[in-house]
């Protein structure tokens, strides 16, 4: 029997929050160890708004499977031939931008599920599974049973279609893209509005009715991110590279501007 944990779909499947902190700099694979040791549990690699290149991402993808820390890999709307490559070297999540309805759901799960669920092309052994060979239908369960495919709500279209977007087999997390719901609102930068907080509170009941994990990107604010947590998202992006080493650097800048001479 073919075993492949997911560490951030098992801190899920606990009813734990399971961490991810973005990539948007960082281009060297020991990311991924460092990531582990400051205690998250995916990276989320950023082809959509970031310049790096697939054999960066799927270099680091490897290293992070060996280190216990989930691969995770944000893909442009639509391009599902990137999506699977990235899946063929070594990611065990993939996000999928801006999907609004239930049918742009079901393409997503069609195309980056193995038979019998989906319809992606079987590429040998994989170093998920360390490139060891199985057989062929076992390790095409394996894949499909430890890999997180990920929808990203970013519309108020796509908070009506929630449930419907929930119940679509294969998909196993609805994240809420918090700054494009909230610019598409025309209420950009208003994280706690109550329509924001209804759409995250449509979301939750939708994924906990069939079965499915919610999850919040966009939201960095400690008392904001408590809220929606606390409401009942799992799957949470805390934040980026840049984000977290700007923050660090103004703050030691800052104590030695004050330093008395």
């Amino acid at each position: 029997m073919v075993e492949l944990i997911n560490p951030a779909r098992e801190r899920l499947k606990k009813g734990e929050v399971s961490l991810g902190v973005g990539l948007r700099q960082s281009r060297t694979v020991d990311i991924a160890p460092a990531m582990k040791t400051a205690g998250y549990d995916w990276l989320f690699i950023d082809l959509e708004h970031n310049s790096m290149d697939l054999d960066t991402a799927v270099q680091i993808a490897v290293t992070a499977n060996g280190y216990g820390i989930s691969p995770i890999v944000r893909v442009p709307w639509g391009q599902f031939d990137m999506a699977t490559r990235v899946l063929d070297g070594g990611a065990m999540g993939i996000v999928i931008p801006h999907v609004d309805t239930v049918e742009e759901a079901r393409e997503v799960a069609d195309r980056l599920r193995y038979p019998p669920v989906g319809h992606r092309s079987v590429a040998g052994a994989p170093p998920q599974l360390r490139f060891e060979t199985h057989p062929p239908a076992e390790a095409t369960k394996a894949v499909n049973e430890a890999i997180l495919v990920v929808v990203m709500l970013e519309t108020p279209k796509a908070i009506a279609n929630a449930d419907a977007i929930a119940a679509v087999p294969g998909i196993d997390v609805l994240l809420i893209g918090t700054n494009d719901l909230m610019t598409e609102m025309g209420i950009p930068g208003q994280l706690e509005h109550p329509d924001v907080v209804k759409a995250h509170a449509t979301n939750i009941a939708a994924c906990r009715k069939h079965g499915k994990w919610p999850g919040m990107g966009g939201i960095y604010v400690p008392a904001a991110m408590s809220k929606y947590v606390a409401m009942g998202n799992r799957f949470i992006l805390s934040g980026n590279d840049l984000n977290f080493m700007m923050d660090a650097a103004r703050t030691r800048s800052s104590f030695l501007r004050d330093v008395e001479l």
